[in-house]
């Protein structure tokens, strides 16, 4: 199972290889606990050995700073390294809360640290989760990141942290195929992947045969203890089956006392779980066993002596798969720790038990054999490769990760003007004379619109509104737009919440306490909104209009009647009793003409497009309003249109008219501006553009100072009312604001 290392792994130029590096390469080597740092130490040597290239910051944190796991910091600082900075981030608690509060205590912690350091690439070894949050905090500062160790399979919480990092990470130094493998079809950058071997088998192939090794075995073990006649054994908790990891550990507990063999074992990481484990072995009494050498933690390069010359290894660490092979050490693997891990034949795994029977007998066959010495893991050279390999990595390379996803057949990708054109909605417009339905996409472009006289009764009005939408649902198939929901805008008071108009105008008739929304809901099988045709023209400026943005302004209305709707915080008023923005029915005159709503006086009394219509029949007639270059037909009702006409044209009654009318309706916004006080006032409908000057020349006479700043402009949008009913499906059923 030996395999070629190395091998051409791009990261830049060809001709970058004849260029050293101007600048120092700054390195920050973030170690968490004793395991990692047997594979950060020997790159942590390569970087330190050439200071003309390399500027090296060690950072320190998780179980190296904790007493129960024997303060192993100690040893880095006894490898004359330079710890510019200790980070205390582990929660005690050793459960899974505690993990993940441990996770969130660094992360509070990096990023003042990494800021500081300003590192070019940072160095994350392996499957921590301290390792998965220095890779999100680096991430997300833009530093390079080069994983270590990546790509590999194991069981446990341990292979979705190492994919996570992968993920996070900008380079990869993999220590077999199979692994650079995992990580190509991770979607992973080919050109970004070196096969480098493990760094710790660095120190293993050239220090296993040390003279003193007898000295070792003798300080940690006993002085009567013979080479390959003691165990090893060191097994972590399975964070994702706790409770059956305590069992298997316990009956390998049970097992070593009947085998009757001195063993040096070592404490369980910080893992949830461990504090339970250790329990176990206290009640065993296994620290005070005589066979028995309990430690927290072994200096690496001693620890590859005790491996290297024990006659068996057992537990469930990577070190039994990995390391050990490298000395033909025979193995026993407990569990699913390492499940899906590359082992050479000296492993022997033991999946389950339930008994320590199994154990045991694994322990009679492994005990005392030698094996052929395996080099899956390394040759002995990573890290001059993951030295050269950093050298040559383009820092003026976009830090955005590129992804190499492999090609689908007949993709059909989307933009998003794709998917603003199909999510269309059903919009309803409930007028005096005209009903009118459209398909409005999420653009607000009305791709179509049918119109048809407005009937006189309830059943005749709600058959017509099902005929027309149904026709328009099924022209919304092949215009490729996708129906989401119906909007319905109203004369009237409504009750949206329920969507009924509670009394209608007197333009419609028999449309009061009228459900409007269940027979449509039902008929059509879409979600239906119902408001006011005043509070669907402000929703239509908000989504679509002036009113884009704008956190505080009303919209008024000017046509048959006057209406309005109030954007207030951005949400628009409906009030206690959904009589708010009835802006029409505000008094500006005492003893005014006669409203439709029974008082005297309202701006709807003087500035509806109905209105006027009677003050021209009151106070002059037909002929009156003619001038040259106009005429009405005798059988055809003047209206608001003709007045507008007649007013262009120079005509002085009619531009009275108009102006008596422009002033009403600026006394009424005056009265608006000094009770909410918005930002703009939007008019809207036939007449808006006639009033824009007056309404303006009125608030700067008669509004108080603070207000007289307001912004007046006229609406732009063609057809608030169905724009406003399709607002109020498009904002809701996609939670969008385009």
């Amino acid at each position: 199972c030996n395999l070629i290392f190395g091998g051409s792994v791009g990261v830049g130029p060809e001709d970058r290889s004849e260029k050293r590096l101007k600048q120092r390469l700054r390195v920050c080597v973030a170690t968490c606990n004793r395991a990692d740092y047997s594979k950060l130490a020997p790159i942590m040597f390569g970087i330190k050995s050439q200071p003309e290239i390399f500027d090296l910051e060690v950072v320190v944190l998780g179980s190296h700073l904790i007493d129960d796991y024997g303060n192993t910091f100690r040893m880095i600082e006894q490898d004359e390294f330079d710890i510019r900075s200790k980070l205390h981030t582990i929660v005690r608690g050793e459960d899974e809360a505690a993990m993940v509060e441990s996770v969130g205590l660094a992360l509070v912690k990096l990023p003042d640290v990494l800021q500081r350091l300003a590192p070019d690439i940072l160095l994350v070894h392996g499957d921590r989760f301290d390792a998965l949050a220095l890779a999100t905090a680096a991430a997300l500062m833009n530093i390079r990141i080069l994983h270590l160790e990546g790509g590999e399979v194991s069981g446990t919480i341990d292979d979705s942290i190492r994919h996570s990092i992968s993920k996070l990470a900008h380079y990869h130094a993999v220590c077999t195929r199979s692994a650079e493998r995992h990580l190509i079809s991770m979607c992973e950058d080919h050109s970004h992947i070196l096969l480098a071997g493990c760094p710790s088998y660095d120190k293993l192939l050239s220090a296993h045969q040390r003279d003193d090794y007898t000295d070792i075995i003798k300080t940690w073990i006993g002085d009567d203890v013979k080479e390959q006649n003691y165990i090893v054994a060191l097994q972590h908790p399975v964070t994702t089956d706790i409770q059956n990891s305590i069992k298997i550990y316990e009956l390998m507990l049970d097992a070593l006392i009947s085998f009757n063999k001195r063993t040096l074992i070592l404490f369980p990481n910080i893992d949830a779980g461990s504090k339970e484990m250790v329990r176990v072995m206290r009640r065993k009494g296994i620290e005070q066993h005589p066979n028995f050498c309990a430690v927290k933690h072994v200096p690496f390069d001693q620890f590859i002596q005790l491996v290297a010359h024990a006659g068996c290894m057992i537990g469930n660490s990577s070190c039994g798969v990995r390391e050990a092979g490298a000395f033909g050490t025979p193995v026993i693997n407990l569990g699913t720790r390492q499940t899906g891990r590359e082992t050479g034949e000296n492993v022997l795994h033991v999946r389950d038990a339930d008994t320590h029977n199994k154990i045991y007998h694994a322990l009679e066959l492994q005990f005392g054999k030698r094996y052929p010495c395996s080099k899956i893991y390394g040759d002995g050279n990573a890290v001059q490769r993951i030295l050269k390999f950093m050298q040559f990595i383009n820092l003026s390379e976009p830090l955005q990760k590129k992804f190499c996803f492999p090609a689908v057949k007949e993709c059909i990708s989307q933009d998003i003007d794709h998917i603003l054109e199909t999510q269309s909605a059903l919009a309803v417009d409930l007028g005096g004379t005209n009903l009118r339905v459209a398909i409005v996409c999420m653009k607000g472009k009305v791709v179509n619109k049918y119109t048809q006289l407005n009937p006189k009764t309830f059943e005749e009005r709600i058959e017509l509104i099902l005929t027309m939408c149904k026709q328009a649902m099924a022209d919304a198939i092949h215009l490729n737009c996708r129906i989401l929901g119906v909007g319905v805008s109203t004369g009237g008071r409504v009750n949206p919440q329920d969507g009924i108009v509670l009394h209608s105008t007197k333009l419609i008739n028999e449309w009061s306490s009228v459900d409007i929304r269940t027979p449509i809901s039902s008929a059509l099988h879409l979600p239906v909104w119902v408001d006011n045709d005043g509070n669907c023209a402000a929703l239509a400026e908000r989504k679509f209009g002036h009113g884009k943005g704008v956190e505080n302004f009303v919209t008024i209305i000017t046509g048959t009647g006057i209406g309005g709707g109030i954007i207030q915080h951005n949400e628009l008023i409906h009030g206690s009793t959904f009589c708010a923005a009835e802006l029409g029915h505000i008094v500006v005159s005492l003893e005014g003409p006669e409203c439709m709503c029974g008082s005297h006086g309202c701006i709807e009394a003087y500035s509806s497009g109905g209105k006027e219509t009677e003050h021209k029949k009151q106070h002059t007639d037909k002929d009156l309003l003619l001038v040259e270059g106009m005429t009405v037909n005798n059988k055809e009702q003047v209206n608001a249109i003709h007045l507008i006409n007649a007013a262009r044209l120079g005509n002085s009654k009619a531009e009275s008219i108009l102006h008596t009318a422009g002033t009403a309706l600026g006394l009424g916004i005056v009265n608006i501006l000094h009770m909410i006080n918005p930002s703009l006032v939007i008019l809207s409908g036939v007449l808006s553009e006639h009033y824009e000057n007056p309404v303006r020349q009125v608030i700067s006479q008669r509004a108080l100072l603070s207000a007289q700043g307001t912004k007046v402009m006229v609406s732009e949008l063609e057809d608030p009312a169905l724009l406003g009913a399709a607002s109020m499906v498009l904002d809701y059923t996609t939670r969008r604001t385009y």
